[in-house]
């Protein structure tokens, strides 16, 4: 009984995850945070604090992401670098291919809302980013 419960359980998650949408794929441009990390083996790892944030900037599925450091006075320090990528669609899943000149890779999207952006890569780990609200003090 208890096997048929956690079935219906797991075939009822599966059924409520959001399926990503082309059209939303334009949510992806703008700045990110991580807001946690969900290891294989289902561990959590909590950002409460992050010294960089990503920019992502996507235009007919192809661009850049770079990292940032947000400074005191609302402004952005980088080191230049900026991944190229490009959002593809393989079965019914879509991908982020990144391509620098240190190597190749893929995450896959999750989920994509206006605040919560969530991309799986090859080891499993599943990084779950809200959109960054900027700070300042002037």
């Amino acid at each position: 009984m208890k096997k048929i419960g956690l079935l219906l359980l797991t075939i009822l998650l599966i059924s409520c995850q959001s399926e990503v949408k082309k059209e939303d794929l334009v949510k992806i441009n703008g700045y990110w945070e991580i807001k946690e990390v969900e290891m294989a083996n289902g561990e959590t790892k909590d950002y409460k604090i992050n010294e960089t944030i990503d920019f992502f900037e996507l235009k007919n599925n192809a661009g850049f992401r770079q990292k940032l450091m947000p400074q005191f006075n609302g402004t952005y320090s980088t080191n230049g670098i900026k991944e190229l990528i490009k959002v593809v669609r393989k079965d019914k899943a879509f991908f982020i291919e990144y391509n620098t000149t240190y190597g190749k890779w893929q995450e896959e999207i999750l989920e994509i809302a206006d605040s919560t952006l969530v991309l799986k890569n090859k080891a499993n780990l599943e990084y779950t980013y809200k959109r960054y609200k900027p700070f300042s003090l002037k």
